[in-house]
């Protein structure tokens, strides 16, 4: 006899699961009832074709420039405005709405119903005594100094350098090492948390990250306040530590990922870091049809790919279930693999199949603990963690399990479990078993 995943069911759970089914049978006899067989299956074909039609228009307003790139713009605009006009001469359009948000509540319930536990171990240790901070009061628009962060740090006890200039932040760290410090952090973008982030792995010191960057996308994956940088501080009285992997690549450290392609070769230019909209919009036309730059070769384990227009190494995999490009965020730090991410777009049919998660040949996910990337010329542009770098080819890419010690504030928001795929035969079994609910037993095996 088949039995329940080990899932921490609660009759509320249960309930979850059963509202997760009575939604998907309201949006179906909705439809059905409303619209009748013959209109439902036109309202679906309307809806299909406007969604093409709107896809392969965003295709071209980023493959191409001037008077094509502006017509694809307008067709962008205006297929879902032509799609509602035929809705509300049909008076379709509550049932679209209704539709939705049916759907959407669907979903909703029946991931919280089979959501999982995600919380890294956690290790207690002692409070720094000689703690060393670097912060860059022009990241994030100026949070150091909005925040206060260099009075709050004073307070308690932190030694901080602000950057004022062309600085080697790495070495600075190692300095700091040297006169006996305890503790690194950095206050800034990911790129100067990278490279700080590896001196402290070197020495063996705990690590802190203060959420002062624009992105903050390694906060944003330990589970930090995002908000209010400030609150980052509050590790070095009231803290706990977390150890995380690290990824390397020519000798550098990566906390996030290393790119290539595409997105490398958009960092590289100098106007990128004040108008990087501009300038994605000006290159990706030759970027992605103009085949303009090394073509790429990439060897992950056994897998092999030739001629990706763009390639993501990051340290640990992206979650699949946030956004197509698989960049949303990690839901774990400390898997010891990296994450590949491959793209080869060939026309407006690749693009619209990314959209719904990729075709065969069009998105590539791997994981492995190494990962290789050739070309046919000696050099190749690389985004480290945002920073613009020329490293020679071969280029390789390893992950050090466990190298990072994280030192973060015990009370934080967290990271959340990943979205679990909707299972209906699991959802179907928790909904309607029957009996009294089991004891809460731990998360999702496999979440």
């Amino acid at each position: 006899m088949d039995e329940l995943h080990p899932v921490a069911y609660s009759s509320g759970r249960r309930w979850l699961a059963r509202l997760a089914f009575l939604a998907a049978v309201a949006a179906v006899v909705l439809v059905l009832a409303v619209a009748g067989v013959r209109a439902s299956v036109v309202l679906l074909l309307v809806a299909a074709g406007g969604t093409v039609a709107m896809l392969a228009g965003v295709w071209w307003f980023l493959s191409h420039r001037g008077l094509v790139r502006w017509l694809a713009a307008v067709v962008v605009v205006a297929v879902p405005i032509t799609v509602g006009v035929l809705y509300a001469r049909a008076s379709l359009i509550w049932v679209v709405v209704v539709f939705v948000l049916l759907w959407l509540l669907m979903v909703g319930a029946g991931r919280a119903a089979l959501a999982g536990v995600n919380k890294p171990r956690e290790y207690p240790t002692p409070a720094p005594r000689r703690a060393f901070l670097i912060m860059n009061p022009r990241s994030g628009g100026g949070k150091v100094e909005r925040f206060g962060l260099v009075a709050k740090a004073h307070s308690l006890g932190a030694e901080v350098l602000v950057i004022s200039g062309p600085t080697d932040v790495a070495e600075v760290a190692r300095h700091a090492v040297r006169n006996g410090a305890d503790l690194l952090g950095v206050a800034g973008g990911d790129g100067t948390q990278a490279l700080v982030a590896g001196v402290a792995a070197d020495a063996g010191l705990p690590f802190l990250v203060i959420s002062a960057g624009t992105r903050n996308h390694f906060a944003l994956d330990l589970g930090l306040d995002r908000d209010d940088p400030s609150t980052c501080l509050d590790a070095l009285t009231d803290g706990v530590e977390v150890h995380v992997d690290l990824g390397r690549i020519a000798g550098r450290t990566f906390v996030n990922n290393a790119s290539f392609g595409a997105y490398a070769a958009i960092v590289q230019r100098p106007e990128y870091r004040d108008a990087k909209a501009g300038t994605t919009l000006e290159l990706l036309p030759d970027l992605l049809i103009g085949h303009q730059g090394p073509r790429l070769r990439v060897q992950a384990g056994d897998t092999a790919l030739d001629g990706p227009q763009a390639v993501l190494v990051s340290n640990n995999p992206y979650g699949t279930t946030d956004d197509v490009a698989g960049m949303g965020r990690r839901f774990r730090m400390d898997g010891g693999v990296l994450g590949l991410l491959a793209v080869h777009v060939r026309g407006a049919a690749d693009a619209a199949a990314l959209m719904f998660g990729g075709r065969p040949g069009t998105l590539t996910r791997r994981i492995s603990t190494e990962v290789v990337i050739d070309a046919d010329a000696p050099d190749l542009p690389v985004g480290i963690d945002g920073e613009a770098v020329v490293l020679p080819t071969p280029v390789h890419c390893t992950v050090v399990p466990a190298a990072l010690r994280v030192r973060v504030p015990r009370h934080r928001p967290g990271v959340p479990s990943p979205p679990p795929e909707l299972d209906w035969t699991r959802l179907r079994r928790l909904a309607f078993a029957t009996g009294r609910p089991p004891q809460a037993s731990a998360a999702l095996a496999d979440a």
